[in-house]
């Protein structure tokens, strides 16, 4: 009876094929990848063609020893890694390691771990594409040129253990670049006049629109009584009345990148958990003996397509059908992938439309039905009817003055029977209808309410909203996104702050060297190039080879600028002003890989350090000198006080945000809940928009 190998990734994998296959097939897992680049070294020979060096990863010898054994004894081995461009890399260096043939068909496949999926894709083994590993290859190379290169020039010019690195330099600088945006907005007043509208004993809310058909903006309080003078009596002419049907279409199954940004503002998941939690999900979950024992409940999770297969569809249709009526059928436009998209796979979609999430919930545990609900209610409501509403708008005037009033109601849910797209925005799904007016009937303004508005900075990035930039701006691909914001994190260049990237002290200093010596690594605009290169590697319209040299030919020269004219950055210690309590000596700040700490200036002698009170960026608005710092009380409660205390007893339970009150030119502080920021003044009636 012939033999057969097959080598996945990970073991939850493996156990999940195994079982598929049968007895003829033993699965093995390689633990992801089995060589890459040294770490000791660059490995990469710039004069040779930039021939990467390859070594067994410290570590995987006994793993590498045990597949050789099982493959010497299997008539045929095939290579099943995951389908995207590490996956086929890390095919590419099992044959290598295996002795196995580049043109044999040793290459297998699959969307989902589903019985009839993975079945199907030993009845077409392929050959490595070498075009994808080729893609995977230049991006390693190219990240490894970049942070082996610079990473020493900081460590020799600024200081030891700092590092650089191709898409995290971008993803700082836009941090970076949105705070400064922050720091220097000057709010601009803006009016508006909200009035409470009476026929007979039903009421609705309208607002000014503008004046003789024209819409008018309010800068002012003189231009708001303008208005109001204009108006005589309380009487409004129904000028027009506006009734149409619109429809709503659902969104589309999931991206990596929308899965991240909806996870986050739905279940409050950091990208990072939602694609540990996806995984799991992928690989498979065992559902016991009569549901089939272990198996893959989503799709690949790493895919920039939209695309749904038809036998998903036809799924989907019939559950559909099945649970809420023909009639809540029907949507079926065609996907469209963003510019750039791989299209390689499917959206994340359930292996199993029929597998409704309530039927897990004693399964799978709390995060893993979180997530699979989410993914299964986005699937089959992107394959339900549109939702109908009825939509009207009134025209109301007094002396050429114009008021109008919006409402909405559902007349057929469709899709959002199952699912909605969540909105930063909490009056957005509100549902508001008006009274029955026609065109020539008068109607009463109860209540004239004039508010004063000043427009908001830009807030800052949440891991949602800087996926999304990302993505927008072709930074990055999915399976980059997640770690590159951990990356940035874990180097300390910047900290999240109410789930809000800050930059750190650390990171604008190396933001600022990256600006001056490279600023092509920071520039968005030849980050993306570089993201259309690999992708044109990936289609075998270009050799990688071509690609790294026309890159490193400009980089040459700059790094060679940068040893010549990069001064030497002196981070000094900066004496605290108080004593060290072990040995009396002064303490001083020094600079650390997270930022700055307190350190005993007897060093090695005393080896004394604490941590800084972390500072908001914000000057003490009572003495002017003293920075606002972090501070807990004894029952653990955070609270916001002066660094020069007991010489200033500033004190605020409120974080203060570092700007001034419009109104009354008092301190402005943020009032948190869980779900929402509100910016409000300290002292009087003041308040911003909310912000998610």
């Amino acid at each position: 009876m012939a033999q057969y190998l097959v080598i996945v990734e990970s073991p939850a994998k493996a156990k999940t094929i195994e079982r598929y296959l049968g007895k003829k097939y033993k699965v093995r897992a390689s633990m992801g990848h089995v060589r890459d680049l040294p770490k000791s070294q660059m490995g990469v020979h710039e004069e040779d063609n930039f021939e990467p060096k390859y070594i067994t990863i410290r570590g995987k010898g006994p793993v590498l020893k045990e597949l050789k054994t099982a493959a010497k004894k299997a008539d045929q081995v095939f290579l099943a890694a995951d389908p995207d461009r590490e996956g086929e890399a890390i095919a590419w260096h099992l044959a290598h390691s295996l002795n196995i043939e580049l043109d044999s068909k040793c290459r297998v496949v699959f969307n989902e771990i589903t019985k009839d999926a993975v079945k199907d894709s030993f009845k077409h083994p392929r050959t490595i594409n070498m075009d994808l590993v080729d893609a995977q290859q230049a991006r390693r190379i190219l990240d490894r040129l970049v942070g082996y290169n610079i990473s020493p020039l900081l460590w020799q010019k600024v200081k030891k253990g700092l590092s650089a690195g191709r898409v995290q330099s971008v993803a700082v600088k836009m941090i970076i670049d949105r705070e400064n945006e922050i720091k220097n907005f000057k709010p601009e007043e803006y009016w508006s006049i909200e009035s409470s509208f009476k026929k007979g004993r039903q009421k609705f809310e309208g607002s000014f629109y503008g004046q003789g058909g024209k819409k008018q903006a309010l800068h002012s309080r003189e231009d708001v009584d303008a208005i109001l003078n204009t108006m005589k009596g309380k009487d409004f002419l129904v000028d027009k009345v506006n009734k149409r049907e619109r429809k709503r279409n659902p969104s589309p199954s999931f991206t990596t990148s929308s899965l991240q940004q909806e996870a986050a503002r739905k279940l409050n998941f950091r990208a990072r958990k939602t694609m540990m939690v996806a995984q799991q999900l992928y690989e498979g979950i065992d559902l016991g003996k009569r549901e089939g024992g272990i198996t893959g409940l989503i799709t690949y999770m790493r895919t920039d397509s939209t695309r749904i297969s038809d036998t998903a569809k036809a799924q989907a249709k019939d559950f559909i059908t099945s649970n809420y009526g023909k009639e809540f059928n029907g949507y079926s436009a065609k996907s469209k992938n963003a510019e750039g998209a791989q299209d390689a796979h499917e959206a994340i979609r359930p292996t199993n439309a029929m597998r409704d999430p309530e039927s897990l919930k004693t399964i799978l545990s709390r995060d893993q039905f979180k997530l699979y609900k989410l993914i299964w209610e986005r699937f089959i409501a992107s394959q339900m009817a549109p939702a109908v509403m009825d939509t009207m708008t009134v025209h109301l005037t007094n002396q050429g003055v114009e008021f109008r009033a919006n409402g909405s109601k559902i007349k057929f849910k469709g899709f959002m029977k199952v699912y909605t797209e969540s909105s930063d925005d909490p009056n957005k799904q509100k549902d508001k209808w008006l009274p029955e007016l026609k065109e020539g009937e008068t109607v009463n303004s109860e209540e004239m309410k004039p508010q004063q508005h000043f427009t908001q900075p830009p807030p800052r990035y949440t891991e949602a909203r800087l996926v999304k930039t990302m993505e927008e701006e072709g930074i990055g691909r999915p399976s980059t996104y997640a770690p590159t914001l951990d990356t940035i994190q874990r180097r300390g260049y910047v900290a999240l702050d109410s789930r809000r990237f800050v930059p750190t002290e650390l990171g604008e200093m190396v933001n600022t060297i990256m600006e001056e010596f490279f600023p092509e690594i920071i520039d968005v605009a030849f980050t993306v190039k570089m993201e259309g290169d690999l992708d044109a590697i990936e289609d075998g319209k270009t050799k990688w080879v071509n690609i790294i040299d026309q890159f490193y030919q400009g980089f040459k020269k700059r790094l060679e600028t940068a040893d010549e004219e990069m001064e030497k950055v002196e981070i000094r210690d900066e004496p605290a002003g108080i004593d060290c309590e072990k040995c009396g000596h002064e303490m001083v700040y020094k600079m650390g890989r997270y930022g700055k700490f307190l350190a005993c200036s007897n060093f090695p002698d005393c080896r004394n350090t604490k941590p800084i009170l972390k500072e908001i960026g914000v000057n003490c608005p009572k003495c002017k000198d003293g920075n606002i710092v972090e501070r807990k009380s004894k029952k653990r409660r955070i609270f916001y006080g002066c660094d020069n205390y007991p010489d200033c007893d500033f004190l605020s339970w409120d974080k203060p945000v570092g700007r001034s009150c419009p109104k009354c030119d008092q301190m402005l502080v943020e009032k948190r809940s869980k779900k929402k920021v509100q910016v409000q003044c300290s002292s009087c009636d003041y308040k911003e928009e909310e912000q998610g």
